[in-house]
């Protein structure tokens, strides 16, 4: 039995199916579109349709948050507009950074790289972006020298692997270099780092070629030193800006502009629903820069909650506790146990800038809060005559909730970074020009007579004098 097959209409058939299956595909996508559109709609609408409470003047009584009661709603930073910012254009140590660094220029005249990577070559800053974004002019990548990088003591503080992980997994720009921890490699390591002591160093003449690096991150006032050979130490790293490599607790990076900010930090009330003044958390009372003392008269004038082992309130070592302080309060009091040149901790960067509190400083100077804060995000004490002073200004701070946002602006102009330090010294490391140094006295060099201000916290106060105002009176200064 033979079939007769009418192939132009089976061609046919299978086109009208084929348009009939590509018609049902679009019609379904356009129907889930639509509803996800409303579905968004009706989830934006009752947001914007939660009620906002009033606050009395009697709901501002200075009584501590607790961990058990309080709910948290952090209202998180939103993301970068990136219509505006492309990633192409952030350089690789930002959260989606993609721009990466060639390999550095060189001046035709001097014969030596154009970055200023060093404190002998650029001093009013820390120099850590320029040598994030370095390649030497003649780094051959795959086929650079490798550099034994030995981790001398402190081994459990690092938290690093041995070996290239920690360049490779960080996407380190010069990547030629390897860790390793066992001092038996000494007389082959290009680079020795000593973290905050010199116990147990094996030999006191140099070994060719090598560097010997000083890693501390302790406050200056507090650093105790055992007696370093003169000419010893090459390379120093710290917190300090005329260190060779600058290794700051956390370090802000705007994007673009520092006066840009995101539109939707300028439509947010930080002021909205606190019902506290100022937070303080402080463990250790008996400090360099007398800051118990500063509390305590500001405490004279304006409430202060007082957290940890100086004050009336416990303190959990939690991010949740702090997300709950966030909520309450309108300032937080970030004062260091020293007041050193660029001594900028946690305390500051953490507590205070990480959970929508308004920082209040004591520690560094004000030009070097300057440098490393983003523009506008604090008060410093130095700003203000006494405790008084800053009380009266907090005060019209608090009862002005358009000139208290202006201290918020800065959030979405920028991010914490990670400064990725090992991937600066590898690249130092491969740096041609760097200079042949050493430190004559490395402990002069940081316990330099200016390093710390002393007991700055005292000047203020007169011998004998007692402004100490009952609770009624300062009652009356309430936020309306």
């Amino acid at each position: 039995m033979k079939i007769n097959v009418n192939y132009r209409n089976l061609s046919r058939f299978l086109k009208l199916l084929l348009v009939l299956v590509v018609f049902i595909v679009v019609v379904y996508s356009v129907f889930k579109s639509c509803w996800i559109i409303r579905e968004k709609k009706y989830s934006d609408k009752s947001h914007s349709n939660q009620q906002k409470s009033d606050v009395t003047q009697e709901d501002y009584t200075q009584s501590p948050p607790t961990l058990e009661s309080s709910i948290i709603n952090v209202t998180p930073v939103p993301v970068i507009n990136w219509n505006k910012i492309s990633k192409s254009r952030l350089p690789w140590y930002f959260k989606d950074g993609l721009r990466y660094p060639e390999r550095d220029l060189v001046d035709n005249k001097t014969g030596v790289r154009i970055s200023k990577l060093w404190p002998e070559e650029h001093m009013l800053g820390d120099r850590v972006e320029e040598q994030l974004m370095f390649v030497p002019p003649h780094y051959k990548y795959e086929n650079a020298p490798l550099k034994n990088i030995l981790l001398y003591n402190d081994h459990k503080n690092w938290m690093i692997e041995d070996g290239q992980i920690e360049f490779l997994s960080n996407g380190c720009p010069v990547d030629r270099c390897k860790i390793i921890r066992n001092a038996k490699y000494l007389y082959e390591a290009d680079a020795v780092v000593f973290r905050n002591n010199f116990i147990d160093y094996e030999l006191s003449t140099s070994i060719a070629n090598q560097v010997r690096i000083f890693y501390i991150q302790q406050s200056a006032y507090y650093t105790k030193l055992d007696n370093i050979s003169a000419n010893f130490i090459n390379w120093t790293v710290s917190y300090r800006h005329d260190s060779d490599i600058v290794v700051p607790y956390r370090r802000w990076a705007y994007y673009n502009n520092p006066l840009v900010t995101q539109r939707e930090q300028l439509q947010r009330n930080y002021a909205q629903n606190k019902k506290k003044l100022i937070a303080a958390v402080i463990m250790e009372c008996d400090t360099d820069n007398g800051r118990i003392l500063y509390v305590r008269e500001l405490n004279k004038h304006i409430a202060v909650d007082i957290y940890g082992q100086c004050g009336d309130y416990n303190y959990v070592i939690s991010d949740t506790f702090f997300k709950i302080l966030g909520q309450d309060y309108r300032y937080y009091l970030a004062f260091e146990d020293s007041n050193c040149i660029n001594y900028i901790t946690e305390k500051f960067f953490v507590e205070g800038l990480g959970y929508d509190m308004l920082p209040i400083v004591m520690g560094a100077r004000r030009e070097d809060y300057e440098l490393v804060a983003p523009h506008h995000s604090y008060l410093h004490v130095d700003d203000f005559e006494s405790p008084e002073e800053l009380s009266k200004y907090l005060f019209r701070l608090s009862n002005d909730d358009e000139l208290y946002n202006e201290y918020f602006r800065w959030k979405g102009s920028g991010e914490f970074v990670d400064t990725r330090f090992f991937c600066r010294l590898c690249a130092m490391l491969h740096d041609e020009s760097a200079p042949v140094k050493h430190y004559h006295n490395v402990i002069d060099w940081w316990r330099r007579p200016d390093a710390c201000d002393h007991q700055p916290a005292r000047r203020w106060k007169t011998p004998g004098e007692n402004s100490s105002q009952p609770p009624e009176v300062r009652k009356q200064y309430s936020l309306s």
